[in-house]
């Protein structure tokens, strides 16, 4: 029997990504690679100062002191509160994700950097590993999330789960594994205790709940279980991917198309997927992104006044109706900010009224606006037949005025990915929005200086000292 379960385990794709992990130093990663990791951290860092201004931010580090009790040195992000290292990944996470403002895969639509620089951070500092190791392990973990959500293909969001916190509990776990020096055989069972802790609903869509700021965080506090448990020799399952009861199946069901494994490990160590990440210029759910700009520009070459518009109409990919679209009545009567940030008549309407679409966008005073609202009634949405879902997010926005014209702009790219991403001036610009009225100009200065410099740490404890606030 145990001659059979280490067959099978070589043969495994958990093999295959913890053989990669196991073996991975820094300068393999190609230096284009590395500097798009550390402009991910720095914007997730920004993401997550602003974010402790915000109710579930404040309400999350008074849980997070509960949880801990008094103790722990690990740091919350922005804040002089110290948790215990699985706590505090798990704040972290929700401070980096709560405003929806943070990074995404597109192709495997997975949030990465939101659980992956709590873990890092969290691990790097209690193993005191130098920040090019840490670099190498946010960089793993952003390849093995990447990919675990590619081979779903959209599939994760049509049952109901959250690939962000379904797929990066195993990034998490390769990160944290490889800052703990697991060798591959232990990456392998790591991975496999990981299956069982996999987790994410969406069903906070119904009533615009907090739950899901919740998953990056639970993956990574997940996640480093999962590795601590496997280093003490804790025993898990070899499949953790294309088993019976492996990840696909059970999560996809008949769903799951076997033919879209390889994607899982194909090219790793070769192609990068990290380059694929894109950082948002809007805090708001990626699947909106395209439209916004399409009415954007639509307003800044016609310059219309809401009671201009008769109606609107959004083109967008099938596989984002159900996030973004339906209840249709719903989407056009938001009430809170979450469910603005989830609302395609509401963003377009943002853009046509308001003419931007910023954090003032969610405050109440936005979400009651009159005119915003009466706009968001009259937008309506048909599936887009030229999407180029999921290498982009692609919208299109089509304005009927009441004197008869017909207005439409495309945005098949959406703006942030791979193929037209934000600039470094313009992430440093996204960064010290969010972090300088938290921060201070002076420490968010340090902290991009710390983060973009991230190869010459010595060691994540003096990280960790420049992101804290006391």
């Amino acid at each position: 029997m145990a001659d059979e379960s280490r067959a099978r385990a070589a043969a495994s794709e958990s093999d295959r990504i913890a053989a990669f992990a196991a073996a991975l130093r820094l300068e393999q990663i190609p230096s284009v690679v590395r500097e798009q990791a550390k402009r991910l951290m720095l914007d997730a860092a920004g993401i997550a100062f602003a974010s402790t201004r915000q109710d579930y931010g404040r309400v999350a580090c008074e849980a997070g002191k509960a949880l801990s009790m008094g103790t722990g040195n690990s740091v919350v992000i922005g804040t002089g509160l110290r948790l215990t290292p699985r706590d505090a990944t798990l704040v972290n996470g929700i401070l980096v994700h709560g405003l929806d403002y943070d990074d995404t895969h597109v192709a495997g639509i997975v949030h990465v950097s939101a659980s992956l620089l709590p873990t890092v951070l969290a691990v790097g500092a209690e193993t005191g590993a130098s920040g090019a190791r840490m670099l190498a392990a946010f960089v793993a973990g952003i390849e093995v999330a990447a990919r675990i959500g590619m081979v779903a293909k959209g599939g994760f969001h049509q049952v109901g789960f959250h690939p962000t916190s379904v797929a990066g509990v195993f990034g998490c776990t390769i990160a944290a594994g490889m800052l703990m020096g697991l060798d591959r055989a232990t990456l392998v069972r790591a991975q496999g205790i990981a299956l069982s802790t996999a987790s994410g609903s969406f069903e906070f869509l119904a009533e615009g709940a907090w739950t899901k700021r919740f998953h990056p965080g639970w993956a990574a506090a997940a996640a480093i279980t999962a590795a601590t448990f496997a280093k003490a020799g804790f025993v898990g399952p070899s499949l953790a991917y294309e088993g019976r009861f492996g990840l696909y199946r059970s999560y996809l069901g008949p769903a799951f198309e076997e033919r879209n494994l390889p994607l899982l490990t194909d090219g790793l160590g070769e192609r990068w997927e990290t380059s694929n990440v894109a950082i948002k210029p809007y805090p708001a759910c990626h699947f909106l992104h395209a439209s916004i700009d399409a009415a954007l520009e639509i307003q800044r070459t016609h310059n219309l006044a809401p009671d201009d518009i008769a109606s609107a109409e959004a083109l967008v990919p099938a596989e984002v109706v159900t996030t973004v679209c339906e209840p249709i009545a719903r989407k056009q009567a938001v009430t809170s900010a979450y469910e603005a940030q989830f609302s395609i008549p509401y963003a377009v309407a943002c853009g046509l009224v308001r003419r931007r679409f910023d954090l003032g966008s969610l405050e109440p005073a936005a979400l009651a606006d009159a005119a915003t609202q009466a706009v968001a009634r009259r937008v309506s949405y048909r599936v887009d037949p030229a999407s180029g879902f999921p290498t982009y997010y692609s919208g299109e926005v089509v304005v009927r005025t009441r004197d008869g014209r017909e207005l439409r702009n495309r945005q098949h790219m959406n703006r942030g990915c791979a193929d037209r991403p934000l600039s470094g001036s313009e992430v440093s610009a996204k960064f010290h929005a969010n972090a300088d009225p938290i921060a201070g100009a002076d420490r968010a200065n340090a902290v991009e200086r710390a983060v973009l410099g991230f190869e010459t740490i010595e060691s994540g404890r003096d990280l960790a000292e420049v992101l804290a606030l006391a």
